[in-house]
């Protein structure tokens, strides 16, 4: 057993893909808000339209996860990483869509 066989559980993976999108979304925040509180950098992607962009390419960093936890040989938190990120994928549809 490897060292990494600890972490090989779903909820592992379901946690880094909640995780990962929301460290990368503020990060984006910190990078591009030019001392705007939270709700007002949020209230702009919105007018702007640029909030299902900002959200694809949040999620997008789950992408890396997932490889990552594959070439580790995690299956089940690779598992737990692809089932968070269709569930974001579907509510980046949905608010593309509304």
């Amino acid at each position: 057993m490897n060292r990494w066989q600890k972490y090989d559980r779903i909820f592992t993976g379901i946690l880094a893909g909640v995780v990962i999108p929301l460290v990368v979304m503020t990060g984006f925040y910190l990078w591009k808000s030019d001392g705007m509180s939270a709700g007002e950098f949020f209230d702009r992607l919105v007018i702007s339209g640029a909030l299902t962009n900002a959200l694809s390419v949040s999620v997008f960093a789950n992408v890396f996860a997932f490889l990552l936890f594959n070439r580790l040989d995690i299956l089940r938190a690779s598992r737990g990483i692809l089932g968070t990120t269709i569930v974001w994928a579907i509510l980046v549809f949905i608010i593309k869509f509304s």
